[in-house]
């Protein structure tokens, strides 16, 4: 491990380099932008670091039976690597999400996608959601190969389209048709410095309407307002709030997790809005996290019934809810010795007992956890202010992160 980690070290300017190179590349989900020329590139760097990697675009008519229309001219790519090691019986599968979410704000340093360094950090969208983990990945390949080292495992590598959506054309693709085989799978995100991740929260997203009635702005007694009946039912939620929360669920590592909701991430006016008109039509999304002990359909159940009940208790509230996406929750008690065998590599690197965690938001191990069936953790590492300005992550997380799966590919057989 000495040399791994010396190459490793003495790799920090080319592991940034690489982060940088990806960070340039913008590729904002909506609508999927630059997906062609990132997945062209690390097609090319999975080939540099020693395994034979392949582009799979999406075929045309699942994709425009997938996205809406103003999307269908965005390709969707995915890409995998492999590297078959002679003698080894398992495979283990490496997976990264490359699209990230918009941007907004003034950032420290102008441009979201310069991938700035500054005093040991590295500034831009995606280098810590989660193009920094593609980058410290590719490290560690780099150093297997470099210094000879022999990994004990055959090697899957997916980069993946859509997780900032669904994943349905990204990791849920490549888990029911791409041409895998793993025996256990890395996510790596949901965990990050002496925690590594074991589940994590899903999510249901309902937009709900509001139907009213138009009027003049000086009438407003003709008309049916939906902006005041969407408050109105917006605060019949808070007691909904406070009844989920009662439902707890303990990690592994002793933090009690509750279910939440998130109201009007998106709120909108419908058709027709005018400063002097009574509106007829308002809308709201809800973002209810469900927790890995819950049943997923009941909770969908429950908050449609309590949305039906409340609108019935405001006189004139007349509502439709539709479902915009789901992803599913997921838990995997961390007693397999694949768990194991990850919290030594990180102890080993990081120098620190390790901690099993539960993420609240989601990722995509449940795909290879409940699809495929095998044990799947997280960990990758992480940053700060994801999904929000200034995103960045720290060198030293990105560097350790690449020791850390290198020391488990040469030290865990399976």
């Amino acid at each position: 491990m000495d040399r791994l980690n010396a190459f490793i070290d003495r790799s920090a300017p080319v592991l940034l380099g690489r982060l940088k190179r990806l960070v340039g590349f913008p590729t904002v989900n909506p609508p999927g932008e630059d997906y062609e020329a990132i997945t062209g590139y690390l097609t090319r760097e999975l080939g540099k670091v020693g395994l034979s990697g392949s582009r799979f675009p999406i075929p045309g008519p699942l994709l425009r039976s997938s996205l809406p229309a103003e999307q269908h001219g965005f390709p969707r790519f995915n890409v995998l690597g492999k590297l078959k090691v002679p003698g080894a019986k398992k495979t283990i599968h490496f997976n990264a999400h490359y699209d990230v979410v918009p941007v907004s704000g003034a950032w420290r340093h102008g441009n979201p996608f310069s991938g700035a360094v500054e005093k040991g950090v590295i500034y831009g969208r995606g280098t810590a959601d989660m193009k920094g983990s593609m980058a410290s990945l590719l490290t560690a390949l780099d150093a297997l190969q470099a210094t000879r080292s022999r990994p004990l495992m055959n090697i899957e590598v997916s980069f993946t389209a859509d997780e900032e959506t669904d994943s349905f054309l990204g990791a849920r693709w490549v888990v029911d048709e791409a041409p895998i085989r793993p025996d256990y799978a890395i996510v790596m995100e949901g965990a990050e410095g002496n925690q590594v991740c074991c589940g994590h929260n899903g999510t249901l997203w309902l937009e709900v309407t509001v139907h009213g009635r138009a009027a003049h702005g000086s009438k407003p007694e003709d008309g049916v307002n939906s902006l005041e009946k969407m408050a109105a039912l917006v605060l019949e939620l808070e007691a909904y709030k406070k009844q989920i929360a009662r439902r707890t669920f303990v990690t592994p590592e002793g933090t009690t997790m509750r279910p939440t909701i998130n109201v009007g991430g998106v709120f909108s006016c419908g058709p027709g809005s005018k400063i002097n008109t009574v509106p007829a039509q308002a809308s709201f999304s809800i973002d209810r996290r469900v927790l890995s002990v819950e049943d997923h359909a009941e909770a969908e159940r429950g908050l449609r019934a309590y949305l039906a009940a409340a609108a019935r208790r405001i006189p004139g509230c007349r509502i439709t809810v539709s479902k915009v996406s789901e992803n599913f929750s997921c838990f995997t008690k961390p007693e397999h010795p694949f768990f194991k065998a990850m919290a030594a590599s990180v102890k080993h690197v990081r120098g620190k007992p390790t901690a099993f965690s539960v993420s609240t938001g989601f990722n995509d191990i449940h795909y290879f956890a409940h699809h495929l069936g095998i044990p799947t953790l997280g960990y990758g590492p992480g940053g700060e202010d994801i999904h929000a300005v200034n995103e960045r992550a720290r060198v030293g997380d990105l560097v350790a992160s690449a020791k850390i799966y290198a020391n488990l590919l040469t030290s865990f057989a399976g």
